[in-house]
């Protein structure tokens, strides 16, 4: 068995995509690789001693003839061949919506470290052309793997007093929701409809309607979630860049409509969702209007999409990443 070294932590700088990301993954490669022996490495937070020091004395502990980085949260110095993911590079697209210091961890960190791994593993094609541009990574080292999802069996649709739009992730200055709430608003004043989005009141979502509220979901479980995306009459993703996108995924998989930014739909799902400009909130609300004035129209497309998208599963993310492994130990 070839032993690989996989980085395990769950830190405070992990999204809940990257988390289901690296623990699917964790999951599922030794169900489908079985001639690979996946050893879990890594304790501590992002940055910290434990992180530039400890990790690579565990690498080096582990006798493991390739290592995989999950995150962008990596040591500078990696004492064995090593594989890394980058989600995407939103921080380099919008460096006026991060913390000042993140453009040079970026620069002096994660690109030296992308430069010198021996594959860097992406969720979309859109990303290629980021890493190139801002890492300066060789394209040929790139290898573009869809996340996943589990099997969505039938679900019974959330049950709400007014039709409503979902939006689930979460609320960072390129997500652009601002775009949203003026489409929301703009729908036509007879029209009842809620706009429910995913967390906790913080303050930063404001907007009314006659007939229609802002709803909170707080904190779901993923069975909850489900029932939410089964019931909503479309799901909004307003973001002007995005990775992945494992809420439209989701959605598609439980049968959303989804109406999104073209600038934030991966390749594999743009021919799935209505994408219009994400800075246009009147194209917006006329894509929203497009779904809601037509609902037999909108769930044959959404049923397309469900069917369609069955095949992104998290079996075959692990698959194709085992086989990462193997082209490069």
């Amino acid at each position: 068995m070839t032993r690989v070294a996989f980085d395990a932590r769950e830190t405070s700088h992990m999204s809940q995509g990257v988390l289901a990301y690296a623990r699917n993954l964790r999951a599922w490669l030794p169900r489908v690789a079985p001639d690979l022996e996946l050893v879990a490495v890594g304790s501590g937070d992002n940055f910290d001693l434990a992180e530039q020091a400890g990790l690579p004395l565990a690498l080096l502990r582990s006798r493991a003839r390739l290592a995989h980085f999950p995150t962008i949260y990596v040591p500078r110095i990696v004492p064995i061949p090593y594989v890394l993911t980058v989600h995407d590079l939103i921080d380099l697209h919008y460096p006026h919506y991060v913390k000042r210091h993140v453009g040079p961890y970026w620069r002096a960190v994660i690109a030296p470290v992308a430069r010198g791994a021996r594959a860097v593993i992406t969720d979309d094609d859109a990303t290629v052309a980021d890493l190139e541009r801002f890492l300066r990574v060789d394209p040929r080292r790139i290898r573009v793997i869809p996340l996943g999802s589990d099997d969505a069996a039938a679900t019974e649709p959330m049950e709400w007093p007014r039709p409503y739009l979902l939006y689930v992730t979460n609320r960072r200055p390129h997500k652009n929701i601002a775009t949203l709430v003026r489409a929301w608003e703009a729908l036509p004043a007879d029209r009842a409809i809620d706009l429910v989005l995913g967390g906790d009141d913080d303050g930063s979502v404001r907007g009314s309607r006659e007939r229609g509220e802002i709803v909170h979901l707080g904190a779901r479980s993923d069975a909850e979630l489900a029932r939410w995306y089964a019931g909503a009459a479309a799901y909004v993703h307003p973001a002007l860049r995005e990775g992945f996108g494992l809420p439209l995924l989701e959605a598609m998989r439980h049968g959303a409509p989804v109406v999104a930014s073209r600038s934030s739909l991966p390749r594999v799902l743009a021919a799935h969702a209505l994408g219009v400009d994400g800075r246009d909130a009147l194209a917006f609300r006329a894509a929203l209007l497009e779904v809601l004035d037509d609902p037999p129209a909108a769930a044959a497309r959404a049923a397309a999409a469900s069917e369609a998208t069955r095949a992104l599963t998290w079996e075959r993310t692990a698959k194709a990443t085992a086989a990462v492994y193997r082209e490069f130990v």
